[in-house]
């Protein structure tokens, strides 16, 4: 019986796959591993590809574009190893890249999630945005990584290879226990895309479990392959699911004074965007709150036991990560205060 099941979620790559798949299957031989690649629907050649080119590949077809969140889901529930590696398409792998996140899966049994060490595929020497060395969230709700703060990007460096537990893992190379994944319903389909692999995290935490980088192990990663970084449509949906993230986790009362902040800060950046004359960053901005309002409703009936925050989740910091980089002028995640938890 195969234990680890690498879930490449596809849509439309034919090229990414022809590009990146090689060095997956090179680096992923073994016994106990396949590969599968999770199809939403594309209309190009992917499925031509992955058959003539990777014959040993496992392909799950799926009948329409469910996104990141639900395609993933729908995806793993076919698959039966007790590990599950959801992996981009554009992230290249290295040698020996599985045996460290194995490893500390089986070391700690507490974890239920760890990723490598994300590195930028077009500047090798630098981490990569989504994901870097592993990721944490501030006071009011903004994820940051050690590695990168906002649009500052750091060198790869020794001072970030420890093995550490954090807040959140990034979903570009994200190692799970399946059974845990199906416990807590997996990634919330809602989401569409963006920020729901910090809000599986947080529910894993709130029901006690851990999450970890182990930069031991390193990929590459493009980043951005679907949706730019300046796209509107991006911005939208990282600030909406944002708030939905804080919604869902959140106790009431927190959540009030946590959302008065944030239309305090998330207004800023409105202006911030059409100062910039990008109108329609701006007015993304807005449209995530209008529907922020409207779609937080579905998360007040069923049973919402997640919901007892605690301060001392891992990777939680209780500062603001906006008055650290901007007044304070740390822009390294070395720089910041020291807060164990």
């Amino acid at each position: 019986m195969k234990r680890l099941t690498i879930a490449i979620l596809n849509w439309n790559g034919a090229k990414m796959l022809e590009q990146f798949l090689p060095s997956v299957c090179k680096y992923s031989v073994h016994d106990d591993v396949e590969i599968c690649v999770i199809d939403n629907a594309s209309t190009d050649t992917s499925s031509t590809v992955v058959a003539t080119q990777f014959s040993s590949i496992k392909w799950i077809q799926l009948p329409e574009n469910y996104g990141f969140a639900e395609g993933y889901n729908k995806g793993i529930k076919q698959l039966s190893t007790p590990y599950v590696l959801l992996l981009n398409s554009d992230v290249e792998v290295t040698e020996g890249w599985l045996t460290p996140l194995i490893n500390y899966m089986e070391e700690h049994p507490k974890a239920v999630a760890c990723q490598p060490k994300i590195c930028a595929y077009h500047h090798k020497a630098y981490y990569e945005y989504a994901g870097a060395a592993g990721g944490f969230i501030d006071k009011w709700g903004y994820p940051f990584c050690r590695g990168r703060i906002f649009d500052t990007i750091e060198k790869v460096s020794e001072k970030y290879e420890e093995a550490i537990p954090v807040f959140w893992a990034t979903g570009a190379a994200l190692l799970v226990r399946r059974e845990a994944y199906e416990e807590v319903g997996g990634l919330d389909a809602h989401f569409f895309a963006h920020m729901e692999e910090i809000d599986l995290c947080w529910r894993w935490q709130l029901r006690g479990y851990e999450i970890a980088c182990v930069p031991q192990s390193t990929v590459y990663h493009v980043g951005g392959g679907t949706l730019k970084k300046e796209s509107p449509k991006k911005t939208y949906l990282n600030f909406r699911n944002n708030l939905l993230m804080l919604y869902k986790n959140l106790p009431k009362e927190r959540m009030r004074h946590v959302y008065r902040v944030r239309l305090i800060l998330d207004f800023v950046a409105m202006l911030h965007f059409l100062f910039q004359g990008n109108g329609r960053n701006a007015l993304a901005v807005y449209e995530a709150h209008r529907d922020y309002r409207k779609q937080r409703k579905r998360y007040d009936s069923g049973v919402r036991v997640e919901k007892q925050f605690s301060d001392n989740l891992k990777g939680f910091k209780k500062y603001s990560i906006l008055w650290q980089y901007y007044v304070c002028g740390r822009k390294n995640y070395d720089k910041l205060p020291i807060m164990r938890n």
